[in-house]
C-alpha cells in the first residue's frame, strides 16, 4: 500500500432543493459574483431564474457561452478580464463539468498578472485563486469535488489537465433533479467518463482490497443506474446515485494507497477532443476497450480477471485468458448498448492525423511511465484499432 497525503476541503450539499442554502454559502465569500454558464440550458430548466432570485442582493456579472471542452480563448481569457475589471470576489459556476473546469482556470488567472496559460501549462505556480461555488447540472466529470480541470487551446491542439489545490470548490450543490433534462447522448457520455475515471485508478500495479471493492462497486453502480436513467430520465433515485458516483470519480478517494497509473486512456483521448472537439466521454468509451486489449499480457492478466469476475460476474472457473477477453468484450458491449458510437470514424475522425496525434501524445503525456508504458507506436496502434 502506497503512502498518501489526502485532503478534500469541498463542502457537498446534496439533494432536492439543495440550492436553498446558496445565499448562505456565497455570503461568506463575497458580494461581487461572476456567474459562469454554458449554452443556456440552465434557463430552459428554470435554474437561472432561481439562482438570480436567490442572489438578488448580490452584484452579478455574467459569463455565458462556455463550451464543452472549454476553450482558453475566448472563455478563460474573457473570464479573467471580467474578474479584474469588476473586482469579482467569488465565481459561481452553474452547469456541467466544462463550465466548472473553465471557472477554475479563471479563478487562478484572475489572481495572476501574467498570461493565464503560464498557470495552466505549469510554467508558473499559482499563489492565489478566487473562491469557487458550483451548481452541477450534469453527472460526469467529478470536477465539483476535485482541484483540477481540463482546458483546450485550439491553436496549438493542446488539451491540458490543470490541477492545483487552490482550485477545490468551496461548496458544490448537487440536486439530481437538474439532471432530469440531460439528453440521452450526454447521460451516456457522462457515465462513460465517470467509469473511465474509476478504471484509470483501478488498473494499476499496486492496489488494496478496499479500493478494488470501492472501484468495482462504483462501476457496477454507474452501469445499472445509467441504464435506468436512459429508460426513465426522471427516476430520482437512479439520477441521484449516478450523480454521487460521478462526484467521487476524480477526487482520489477511489485510489488512496494505490500506485499511480498515469491515466493513459485520458491522455490519449485528450488529443482526440483537442484536435477534433468530440464529446470527451464518447472518446473515452471508444479508446477504453482498445487500450485494454493492447495492454493485455501475462503481467496484466490477473487484473483483467479480477475486473471481469467482480464487475461483470464472469464465471471465475473459466481459463484466465478467456475471462480477460470476455471482460474486454463486455466493456465494449456495455458502452455500445447505451448508444455510444464505438468507432472513431463515427465521430468524424479518420486516419489522416493519426500519426500527428500519436506523436503529440507521446511527446506531451508522459505515457512511458504509465501502468503499462506506451511508446508512440503503441499509441498509434491503439488509435488505429479504434478507427
Amino acid at each position: 500500500m502506497q503512502n498518501f497525503d489526502y485532503m478534500t476541503p469541498t463542502r457537498l450539499v446534496f439533494g432536492e432543493n439543495a440550492i436553498r442554502k446558496l445565499p448562505e454559502a456565497m455570503a461568506a465569500l463575497g458580494r461581487r459574483v461572476l456567474l459562469t454558464y454554458g449554452g443556456g440550458s440552465i434557463k430552459k430548466i428554470g435554474l437561472y431564474d432561481r439562482v438570480r432570485e436567490l442572489l438578488k442582493d448580490f452584484e452579478i456579472t455574467e459569463l455565458p457561452g462556455i463550451q464543452p471542452n472549454p476553450k482558453y480563448d475566448p472563455s478563460v481569457l474573457d473570464g479573467v478580464r471580467l474578474c479584474k475589471e469588476k473586482g469579482i470576489e467569488v465565481i459561481l459556476s452553474v452547469g456541467g463539468g466544462s463550465v466548472l473546469d473553465c471557472s477554475k482556470a479563471i479563478a487562478a488567472g484572475a489572481c495572476y498578472d501574467g498570461d493565464p496559460w503560464d498557470l495552466i501549462s505549469y510554467k508558473v505556480k499559482a499563489k492565489a485563486a478566487l473562491p469557487i461555488v458550483d451548481i452541477i447540472t450534469l453527472a460526469a466529470t467529478g470536477s465539483e469535488y476535485d482541484s483540477g480541470g481540463v482546458i483546450s487551446r485550439t491553436e496549438t491542439n493542446d488539451k491540458i489537465g490543470y490541477i492545483d489545490p487552490l482550485l477545490y470548490p468551496v461548496c458544490s450543490f448537487l440536486d439530481p433533479r437538474y439532471t432530469f433534462s440531460v439528453s440521452k447522448k450526454q447521460t451516456a457520455a457522462g457515465c462513460a467518463d465517470a467509469m473511465n475515471h474509476i478504471m484509470e485508478q483501478y488498473f494499476c500495479e499496486d492496489s488494496t482490497l478496499l479500493n478494488d471493492g470501492f472501484c468495482e462497486a462504483g462501476l457496477k453502480s454507474l452501469m445499472v443506474n445509467a441504464r435506468v436513467c436512459l429508460e426513465n430520465p426522471e427516476d430520482y433515485r437512479a439520477r441521484a446515485e449516478m450523480m454521487f458516483a460521478c462526484t467521487l470519480g476524480c477526487n482520489g478517494i477511489y485510489a488512496l494507497g494505490n500506485s499511480e497509473s498515469g491515466w493513459p486512456m485520458h491522455a490519449i483521448e485528450h488529443a482526440l477532443s483537442a484536435y477534433y472537439d468530440i464529446t470527451h466521454g464518447e472518446g473515452l468509451a471508444i479508446i477504453t476497450p482498445r487500450w485494454m486489449r493492447h495492454i493485455l499480457s501475462e503481467r496484466t492478466l490477473p487484473r483483467f480477471v479480477k475486473y471481469g469476475v467482480n464487475v461483470f460476474g464472469i464465471d471465475a472457473s473459466l481459463p484466465a485468458q478467456e475471462i480477460a477477453e470476455k471482460a474486454i468484450d463486455a466493456t465494449y458491449a456495455f458502452f455500445e448498448s447505451i448508444g455510444i458510437p464505438m468507432h472513431l470514424r463515427e465521430v468524424g475522425i479518420g486516419e489522416e492525423r493519426i500519426d500527428e496525434m500519436a506523436h503529440h501524445i507521446a511527446v506531451n503525456e508522459g505515457l512511458e511511465n504509465a501502468y503499462v508504458p506506451l511508446s508512440e507506436q503503441d499509441i498509434k496502434s491503439i488509435l488505429v484499432a479504434s478507427l
